[in-house]
């Protein structure tokens, strides 16, 4: 609630006629998105920094020798025999 005084106090504050007073309706407007300035500031550092210990996945996972043979035969950059040959020596 202390957070929140400004906000609330700016709302509820008459003078003696009874009019608004404080900061009037423009201040309750310029307060509150103050408020929603510094609220977003502190989700957009929280969910940006939190995770900041964790390792990040890559974006090209590291391929197996094999893996790179299949892709190289998918490719039509070796033949089916020299394939075959590659892959018997990598099992």
């Amino acid at each position: 609630m202390t957070l929140l005084y400004p906000f609330v106090h700016s709302m509820h504050v008459y003078d003696h006629t009874g009019m608004w007073g404080g900061y009037g309706i423009i201040g309750d407007m310029i307060m509150f998105i103050l408020w929603i300035m510094v609220i977003g500031a502190v989700i957009y550092f929280v969910v940006r920094y939190a995770g900041a210990g964790q390792c990040m996945p890559t974006a090209r996972p590291h391929n197996s020798a094999l893996d790179i043979l299949k892709e190289r035969y998918a490719k039509g950059e070796i033949n089916k025999e020299e394939f075959e040959e590659k892959k018997k020596d990598l099992q």
